[in-house]
């Protein structure tokens, strides 16, 4: 595309993109990006929560991160849906901790059943649904328009098998300081996204870009512009497979004149604000 690097510039001087993990406000939230949709999530109270996470053969994941003990102690674990680049690593990293899995509440339902996982540790809500893990804390199940089969191997055959993974879902994370992240999982960009502006205003919108699977730079651009409105926004679930073509310069082009500050960063790489 022409003069991606001179809007690239433009944006930086302006203030109006940011491509290092730098402090945009005062307070406790630490974002640690894994790559593609899987994330680190440090409250201003200490919890922990891991999102979406597949790490140890994330081929954008630093080889240092792979190793799931260097994760410490985690409090929660979150997934938006049942294909393997979002929750290659949940059952294990909730075995570790002996911790809950949220996810879609079908899903969590088949988990269930194929006994990965104890029914404590696999409790149930769908979309609309809020849930107060900590103190402070709330977690709200959002629309996201995608798919969710699971594939899952039977450690009785050694095989895959297909299963039902629910519906698809997004997270609104509210935090104790009052800071709002919208983890939109893996979707199009549709009209009720300005439900999910409207009812929470999320201050940090994580949207994938990657395309053929998700929304193109173009259809996040959209949803940034058009509905969301988010005071900073951060590109993901791009360049894993070649088939992800969409870039955070498309993006950021497709933009245009925005209100809200673009954060790209690298895997392995920490937001704090």
């Amino acid at each position: 595309m022409r003069h991606l690097k001179q809007i690239l510039k433009y944006m930086l001087a302006m203030g109006l993109v940011a491509l290092t993990n730098q402090s945009f406000a005062q307070g406790a939230v630490e974002l640690l990006w894994y790559g593609q949709s899987a994330f680190k999530l440090t409250t201003p109270s200490g919890k922990v929560i891991v999102i979406d996470p597949w790490i140890q053969k994330n081929p954008a994941t630093p080889t240092e991160l792979k190793n799931l003990d260097n994760l410490g102690k985690v409090d929660l674990v979150l997934v938006t849906h049942a294909h393997w680049d979002h929750m290659a690593d949940a059952v294990e990293i909730a075995k570790k901790n002996n911790i809950p899995m949220y996810g879609p509440g079908d899903l969590n339902q088949t988990l269930t059943n194929l006994e990965a996982l104890p029914a404590k540790q696999l409790p149930r809500f769908n979309k609309g649904g809020t849930i107060q893990p900590f103190n402070g804390v709330k977690i709200t199940a959002v629309h996201a328009e995608h798919s969710s089969t699971l594939v899952w191997k039977n450690p009785a055959t050694d095989k895959d098998e297909t299963h039902p993974g629910g519906e698809p879902i997004g997270f609104v994370i509210e935090l104790e300081n009052g800071f709002k992240i919208y983890h939109a999982g893996d979707t199009d960009v549709f009209g009720d996204m300005k439900l999910i502006h409207d009812r929470y205003h999320p201050d940090l919108a994580l949207l994938p870009i990657g395309g053929n699977f998700t929304m193109d730079p173009r259809g996040a651009a959209l949803a940034v512009n058009e509905y969301l409105k988010p005071k900073f926004v951060m590109p993901m679930h791009y360049k894993t497979n070649p088939l992800l073509a969409g870039t955070p310069e498309q993006f950021i082009e497709a933009l245009g004149k925005t209100k809200s500050k673009v954060i790209v960063i690298k895997p392995g790489e920490t937001l704090k604000f």
